[in-house]
């Protein structure tokens, strides 16, 4: 589970990225934050991993105040996705997902095992592929690797900042179903950044809509259609049931 009371950043004293921010996401849910360029999601986001301190409030992943765990130790703990993956050039795929168990003084066997693992779970067979480098791979299979590294140690918790979005439509979509999948198989609980208002609706069991830094509405993504709490949640649910009829409108011309 994962808890914000009262969650604030504030920089120079006086701009808030992100103000009073309160929320829950129950265990083995998947939340989406949804929102604009600058609307505070990606620093909600890195609060949790105090990637980012948050100048005021409370954070409890798991039943520990963040505050109170060792910063390092914490982010061990929980896998972290980013669009840009960041994997490591100079070393294997096998090397890459290896390295958080390296970190945490895993036998060699246990880490090797581990590696076999994950990259057949991430439908990368092993013999293929863990000799390879990165740069050997398209961008859909390094996104893999890096879900892959983010749940090397079996973290209960997970937080993506836009994994998909630097990927073709195509790889994207096939991705983000294998991402959901593998998430309810595992049972993690997940937190995701996304400006993506379908990708939200179709991956989350709840959303939460930010704005300007603050929280306008956080709910099931039919509770967020039907019952839109402000103008600019009605407005922002409004664009994939827009892009929906066009698309059946040029289907329907098209005779397809």
């Amino acid at each position: 589970m994962i808890v914000l009371e009262n969650v604030s950043k504030q920089y120079d004293g006086n701009r808030y990225a992100v103000h009073d921010v309160t929320l829950r996401v129950p265990l083995g849910a998947m939340l989406v934050l949804l929102g604009g360029s600058g609307c505070g999601k990606t620093t909600t986001l890195k609060m949790i991993n105090r990637l980012i301190e948050p100048t005021s409030g409370r954070i409890v992943v798991n039943g520990q105040d963040v505050r109170a765990a060792d910063p390092v130790q914490l982010r061990r703990g929980i896998g972290y996705v980013f669009q840009g993956i960041g994997l490591f050039p100079h070393l294997t795929i096998a090397e890459n997902v290896a390295v958080v168990p390296k970190l945490l003084g895993w036998p060699k066997e246990r880490t090797d095992k581990r590696v076999e693992e994950l990259l057949d779970m991430v439908h990368l067979p092993p013999p293929e592929y863990r000799e390879r480098l990165p740069r050997q791979l398209s961008g859909g299979q390094q996104q893999r690797v890096g879900f892959a590294r983010a749940l090397a140690a079996g973290p209960q918790v997970m937080l993506l900042d836009e994994p998909f979005g630097a990927l073709d439509p195509v790889t994207r979509d096939e991705l983000r179903g294998e991402f959901l999948q593998l998430r309810r198989r595992l049972g993690l609980t997940a937190v995701m950044v996304t400006h993506d208002m379908t990708e939200a609706l179709l991956s989350a069991d709840l959303i939460a809509v930010m704005n300007g830094g603050r929280l306008l509405q956080l709910g099931t993504p039919h509770e967020l259609l039907t019952k839109p709490a402000d103008d600019f949640v009605a407005a922002l649910m409004a664009t994939p049931r827009r892009q929906a009829k066009e698309v059946e409108s040029i289907a329907a011309e098209t005779g397809a």
